[in-house]
């Protein structure tokens, strides 16, 4: 991210990465208007149809995401805008599959019916797992943070 977005930011807990990135795609429309765009939305009447948002809900987000470089904006013609995401946006991927995951072993009952994310060849997209260099699991009980100075 360009340094310049970040300067003289109110940051949540200035140190921390995790924060941050909150602080910067954390809230409920701007991480849904980022998995529409993953999925292929790319116009406002788009993200407007698929997310059942507010108008101005909407162009706040998108603003937002436009001037934290998570998504860019091209001109279509007159008023007529398209969005993608940039590099920094598609690299949220991981985090978008993350929270997925996370929502289909915890937030639907057993059997419930819900959406999958599959590959190119149609296969549910495996569940993710952090490792080591040397392959071991790296979990919450095995991992730390070391605190900036």
């Amino acid at each position: 991210m360009d340094v310049t977005l970040t300067a003289g930011r109110n940051w949540t807990d200035p140190a921390c990465p995790v924060a941050r990135t909150v602080d910067l795609v954390g809230d409920r429309w701007s991480l849904l208007i980022i998995r529409d765009a993953m999925d292929g939305a790319a116009t406002f009447t788009e993200f407007l149809e698929r997310l059942q948002i507010a108008r101005n809900i909407l162009t706040d987000r998108l603003r937002r995401l436009v001037d934290h470089g998570i998504l860019d904006r091209s001109a279509t013609g007159g008023r007529r805008h398209t969005y993608q995401l940039t590099e920094a946006g598609k690299d949220l991927f991981t985090t978008v599959v993350a929270l997925r995951q996370w929502g289909e072993r915890h937030a639907f009952a057993p059997h419930e019916t819900h959406s999958v994310l599959v590959d190119p060849q149609g296969r549910p997209v495996p569940v993710l797992r952090i490792r080591g260099e040397d392959g071991s699991p790296i979990t919450a009980d095995t991992s730390h943070v070391r605190r900036a100075t």
